[in-house]
């Protein structure tokens, strides 16, 4: 019997693996795919250029601590800071400049000045001071399990400013409301509010504020592109667990977790059987409860838990592109490089609000909302010479279409209608085009595991972050009488994007445990 079995290996599986594996344990990773990372991964879609599969720029990973504690760096990962981190173009027909979002705040200000007013920019300078220290609380609060204590620690000592009510309201507030309160020109709030969407939910909804909020965060530690690609991480993650003994089994789906005695069996579709006293499950929740009811696990139980998880309609889709340029935004200012981080092609909120209604409703957005990212400028690797890369993600595309339509049937033309934005923008961008791949919410549940669509596992709204991610009965990493199986991945706590920390909350509760239960045994002898 092997200390620990790992279902899957995205990247918080991965971490749950090495800081078990550094820990002494020893540890196997079982993945159904023949490539390793799933959702951060790069392979090469197009000749001579490494395409990532599914995240592209690294943003939360770098504020947790674990590229250090797991010296990742000696390990061959590197991050180039992006910065520019984002650009807002102006719309086609406008004649102010787009605004650029530095690391360096008073070269935001400046930006914000030109295209929106001294107002403006003066009331994003004190946003940053604000929801600079309120969002580094969020991210320690990211760190470790949900408990109400662990909560209130990571909020201890932050400055309320006009009271604890008072700042608890602005988190619980709409990502809309904060904008609204905060700044005047449409442009900037709908830049901000486009970076907060990416987490999934529309700035409408309730407790959305935060996310905005990350926006300051950003003049700290910029979002890092891994040289070589999103799967650099993996590629690090995997050779730290090779080091520490760790194993990882390729092209053989985990199709059944069984309770067996003091340990788990985790039977494959080769139908190999491992058996262990720990499993970590970095799969969806949904794909962990099916392998626990073919185990024996108590179905209806299960069926209760699956009614209640809400995947949502499906966030989005992805428009992957080799090209024989970057793109040139004639609202950029001519001294600046505007490439090198995410592009909010989105300049009113309601163009926002209409695509995400439509999801709702299972139809296409009316106007596709678009982020594009070509850090090929950065990191050449990527690319053959004189060629370079887009990634252009548009959302909310929903998973299952209205009138029975299919995906198949629509991609093509979907993706015309996506490049179309960053060609109103970026004219003869199109034109540059030499390679392309059209990733609908379909595809990414059938190449990624992505049910529904959801890169982030299931919907980030308040119901579902936190203690009640993804239910408040598995919150904690944990499942009701399952002792010795751990839940990680989007999943869990803290939910999507590309962060770690709930492979290594998953871990860290797994030694805890371990521990315990020998110093219990010790006790009982």
């Amino acid at each position: 019997m092997i200390d620990a079995v790992v279902v899957g290996s995205g990247h918080n599986a991965l971490v749950s693996a090495c800081y078990l594996a550094k820990d002494g344990w020893s540890v196997q990773v079982l993945e159904r795919d023949t490539e390793l990372g799933g959702a951060v991964s790069t392979v090469e879609r197009f000749p001579g250029h490494r395409v990532d599969r599914g995240s592209s720029a690294h943003i939360m990973v770098r504020h947790t601590g674990i590229v250090e504690e797991l010296d990742l760096a000696s390990h061959g990962l590197r991050y180039l800071d992006c910065d520019p981190w984002a650009f807002a173009p102006a719309p086609a027909g406008d004649s102010r400049p787009g605004i650029v979002f530095h690391r360096d705040i008073d070269a935001t200000c400046a930006s914000i000045a030109a295209a929106c007013s001294h107002r403006d920019a003066d009331a994003y300078r004190r946003f940053v001071e604000v929801w600079g220290p309120r969002t580094a609380s969020v991210m320690k609060a990211f760190g470790a399990p949900p408990t109400g204590g662990r909560l209130v620690r990571s909020f201890w000592g932050l400055d309320t400013g006009a009271g604890p009510a008072t700042m608890s309201r602005e988190f619980l507030a709409s990502g809309d409301a904060l904008l609204d309160d905060w700044f005047d020109d449409e442009r900037l709030k709908a830049a901000l509010a486009w970076f907060g969407a990416q987490s999934g939910p529309p700035m409408s909804e309730p407790g959305t504020a935060p996310m905005v909020g990350f926006a300051a965060l950003m003049h700290t530690i910029p979002p890092g592109r891994a040289v070589g690609g999103s799967g650099a991480l993996t590629a690090a993650l995997a050779s730290r667990l090779a080091a520490d003994g760790g194993t990882i089994r390729f092209g053989d789906a985990v199709v059944e977790l069984r309770r067996d005695g003091d340990g788990w069996v985790t039977r494959t579709e080769a139908g190999h059987e491992v058996r262990s006293r720990t499993v970590i499950a970095g799969c969806h929740v949904l794909t962990t409860l099916d392998l626990l009811e073919r185990g024996g696990y108590d179905a209806q139980r299960i069926t209760d838990w699956r009614r209640r998880i809400r995947v949502g309609p499906g966030i989005g889709m992805v428009v992957r592109l080799g090209t024989s340029a970057l793109p040139r935004y004639p609202s950029a200012p001519p001294d600046a490089t505007v490439t090198s981080g995410l592009q909010l092609l989105v300049s009113d909120r309601a163009q926002l609000r209409l695509a995400h209604g439509a999801a709702l409703a299972g139809e296409l957005p009316p106007t596709p909302a678009v982020l594009a990212m070509s850090f090929s400028g950065l990191d050449p690797s990527l690319c053959p010479p004189g060629e370079h890369q887009a990634t252009l993600w548009s959302q909310w595309h929903p998973y299952r279409l209205s009138g029975g339509r299919r995906w198949s049937d629509l991609a093509e033309s979907e993706g015309d209608r996506i490049v179309g934005e960053i060609e109103r923008l970026a004219p003869g961008f199109a034109g540059s085009v030499t390679h392309r791949l059209v990733q609908t919410p379909a595809d990414l549940e059938s190449e990624l595991g992505l049910i529904g669509g959801n890169v982030m596992h299931v919907e980030m709204s308040l119901d579902q972050m936190f203690m009640w991610r993804p239910l408040p009965e598995l919150a904690g990493h944990r499942v009701p009488d399952a002792s010795g199986l751990y839940l990680t991945g989007a999943s869990t706590h803290p939910g999507g994007g590309v962060s770690g920390s709930s492979g290594r909350s998953a871990a860290r509760i797994a030694l805890s445990d371990a521990r315990f239960g020998r110093f219990r045994r010790l006790l009982n002898r």
